[in-house]
């Protein structure tokens, strides 16, 4: 489900331009919560708010996506085989750019990771996919 290794850039020290490389399963599903979410909850309490508000199983092969008013921590749960992860990224400066459709929004695991990235996501366009029958 999670893959998580340090990657260098020059030189040995983490903060000289070392990151953390984490990536998810690309199969995995992704839900974002569109309202902000009190970050006093933890495990239970976004374990709960994923069955009563939207409607989902918490213990389903999926990544679930809060945040809170201020946008600049957003907060991952999943579950994995035998317990829950909780993880927790907050922008030292800047905002995460958050959808504003439907009150659940489901993303793809490369999406996730835009956002993760600093990417607003809703800007983003792709070129549309083709297919060919013949050449000419």
């Amino acid at each position: 489900m999670w893959r998580a290794r340090w990657c260098l850039g020059q030189g040995d020290d983490r903060s000289a331009g070392g990151a953390l490389m984490f990536r998810l399963d690309e199969g995995l599903k992704v839900y974002l919560h569109r309202e902000a979410v009190d970050f006093r909850k933890n495990i239970n309490g976004l374990a709960a708010l994923v069955e009563q508000s939207l409607g989902l199983d918490p213990f389903a092969r999926a990544v679930y996506v809060f945040r809170n008013r201020r946008a600049d921590p957003i907060k991952l749960l999943g579950w994995d085989r035998n317990g829950f992860w909780l993880l927790l990224k907050r922008l030292e400066q800047d905002r995460f750019s958050w959808p504003r459709e439907a009150a659940v929004a489901t993303l793809t695991v490369e999406q996730l990771h835009w956002l993760l990235d600093g990417i607003d996501i809703a800007a983003v366009r792709r070129h549309p996919q083709r297919e060919y029958l013949r050449v000419g």
